[in-house]
C-alpha cells in the first residue's frame, strides 16, 4: 500500500482551490502592484506606461509563483506554497539607475543580475547550514515587524504630513476588518475558517461601498486584453555600475527568500534542503531575467503569504499554483486587475497587518528552538534585531527610510533594508560566536 501524499502535494476540489487561491492573491496584490506604481510615479511616466508596468508585473509574478509551486525539473521551483511578487528592494536602485542611465539600463542590469542569480543560487543555497533557527528566526521576526510599516501606510495613508492622514474613516474600516478576521477565525470551522481572512476582506469591501470608498470607474476604462511587447522601452543596455547595483539587490532578495522558504518548510512540515533552496533561489534569478525582457521587476517570496499559510493551516502548493494562474490572467486582462485594485487600501491593510504580524510570530516560534543558556545567542538576537530595525523607524513623511541617506547609493541598497541589515548581522554574529569563537575556546582548554 502506498503512503498518502504529503499535505503539500495534495490537491483540493476546484471550488476550494479557487477561493483559497483568491485569498492568497487578495493578500499580496496591493504589495505587488505598489512597486510599479511607486517607480512609475518617481520616473514621471504617463498613465499608460504605468499601467503597462502593472500588467507586466502581475504577469511575471504569476509565472514565478507557478514555477515556485509546481517546479520545472531539477532546476527551478521549491515546490512549496510560495507566492512570488515584486520586491521593494529594487525601488531605490531602479529609480537611481533610471535617472542616470535610463530605463534601458534598468532592464539590462536586471537581466544581468538574473544571470548572476542563476550562477550563485547553488553556492548560496549551500550556506543553509549557517541559517539555523537562531538566524532564520531572528530574520523572520525582523521581516514581520518591518512590514508593519507598509501595513500602517495602507491604513493611515502614505504621507504623514497630509491633513487626511489617519482619517477616522480609514482607521474604522481597517479595525473593523481586523475585528471580522478575529471573529471569523474564532467562530468559523473547517473550510470557512480557512477562508476567514478572505470573507473579512469581502465584508470590508461591502461596507466600504455605501461609504463611498470604492471607485470602480477605472474598471470600465480598462481594456480586456493587454500585454506590452518585450523591451517596450528599448533595447537593454548594461552600464557596469547599474549591473553591480542590481546584483547587490539580487543578493538582498536571496537573503529574504531564504528566510521565507525556511519558514514555509517549517510551517508545512517539509523542511527545505539545500537542493530545494537552490531551486527556489534560481527562480528568483529567472524572474529577474524574464522581468527584464517583459518590462517588469525581480520577484521574491512574499512574507505576508507565509503568514497566511501559518494562519489558515492550508499547506497545499496547488493553492498558490492557482494564485499564480490568476495573476497571469490578471496580467493579460487589465479589466480584472482594475477591479481588484478598486479594493480600498484600509481594507487590504486590515488583513495585511495580521498576516505581517504572523510572520513575526513564526520567527518567535522558530527562536523557541534556540538554546539561550550559557551562550551569546540572546546577544546575537538583540544586536541583529536592534540595529536591523533602525532603517524601519528612520522614515521621512512618505514612509521612505532615510536613516542611511548620506551613505553612497550602492551602500544604501544594502543598509536601507532592515531585512538585509538583520540578516547580515545575525549571519556574521552567529559565525563569530558559535563557529569561529567556539573553536578558539576549545583551543584554550587544557
Amino acid at each position: 500500500m502506498t503512503n498518502a501524499a504529503h499535505p503539500v502535494d495534495r490537491g483540493l476540489p476546484a471550488g476550494r482551490l479557487l477561493l483559497l487561491g483568491l485569498q492568497h492573491m487578495a493578500i499580496m496584490y496591493t504589495g505587488c502592484i505598489a512597486v510599479p506604481l511607486v517607480i512609475g510615479s518617481a520616473l514621471h511616466l504617463d498613465n499608460a506606461s504605468i499601467a503597462l508596468l502593472v500588467n507586466a508585473d502581475l504577469f511575471v509574478a504569476g509565472l514565478a509563483t507557478l514555477v515556485q509551486s509546481v517546479g520545472i525539473g531539477k532546476v527551478f521551483g521549491v515546490r512549496l506554497p510560495v507566492v512570488a511578487g515584486a520586491t521593494f528592494t529594487v525601488v531605490n536602485p531602479m529609480i537611481l539607475i533610471a535617472a542616470q542611465y535610463g530605463l534601458t539600463a534598468v532592464y539590462g542590469a536586471m537581466i544581468a543580475s538574473g544571470v548572476f542569480g542563476l550562477l550563485i543560487a547553488r553556492p548560496f543555497a549551500a550556506l543553509i547550514r549557517f541559517f539555523p533557527p537562531l538566524v532564520s528566526g531572528t530574520l523572520l521576526l525582523v521581516i514581520g515587524i518591518s512590514l508593519l510599516g507598509p501595513g500602517t501606510a495602507m491604513i493611515g495613508g502614505h504621507d504623514t504630513g497630509d491633513p487626511s492622514y489617519g482619517a477616522p474613516a480609514n482607521l474604522g474600516l481597517a479595525f473593523g476588518v481586523i475585528a471580522l478576521v478575529v471573529l471569523f477565525t474564532r467562530v468559523l470551522r473547517g473550510f470557512l475558517g480557512q477562508i476567514g481572512p478572505l470573507v473579512a476582506l469581502i465584508a470590508g469591501v461591502l461596507i466600504a461601498i455605501p461609504l463611498g470608498r470604492t471607485h470602480f470607474s477605472a474598471v470600465g476604462d480598462a481594456s480586456w486584453f493587454g500585454l506590452a511587447s518585450p523591451f517596450h522601452f528599448g533595447a537593454p543596455t548594461f552600464p557596469v555600475a547599474a549591473v553591480v547595483s542590481m546584483c547587490v539587490v539580487m543578493l538582498v532578495s536571496f537573503t529574504e527568500t531564504t528566510a521565507d522558504l525556511i519558514a514555509v518548510g517549517e510551517i508545512t512540515g517539509r523542511p527545505v534542503t539545500p537542493a530545494d533552496l537552490s531551486r527556489g533561489l534560481a527562480t528568483d534569478g529567472l524572474s529577474a531575467i524574464f522581468g527584464g525582457f517583459m518590462n517588469s521587476f525581480p520577484d521574491t517570496a512574499f512574507a505576508q503569504n507565509v503568514g497566511l499559510v501559518q494562519m489558515t493551516g492550508v499547506r497545499s502548493r496547488w493553492v498558490v499554483a492557482t494564485t499564480g494562474a490568476m495573476l497571469v490572467v490578471m496580467g493579460l486582462v487589465p479589466k480584472i486587475g482594475a477591479f481588484i485594485a478598486a479594493i480600498p487600501e484600509p481594507v487590504v491593510g486590515g488583513v495585511a497587518v495580521v498576516m505581517f504580524a504572523m510572520v513575526g510570530v513564526v520567527g518567535v516560534q522558530t527562536l523557541k528552538k534556540v538554546d539561550f543558556s550559557g551562550n551569546h545567542n540572546a546577544f546575537i538576537v538583540s544586536v541583529a534585531l536592534g540595529v536591523g530595525l533602525l532603517p524601519a523607524f528612520g522614515l521621512d513623511r512618505f514612509g521612505n527610510s532615510v536613516f542611511f541617506q548620506h551613505f553612497p547609493a550602492w551602500l544604501r541598497t544594502i543598509c536601507g533594508s532592515p531585512i538585509t541589515v538583520a540578516a547580515v548581522l545575525a549571519f556574521v554574529l552567529n559565525l563569530l560566536f558559535n563557529h569561529l569563537g567556539r573553536r578558539r575556546e576549545e583551543d584554550l582548554l587544557p
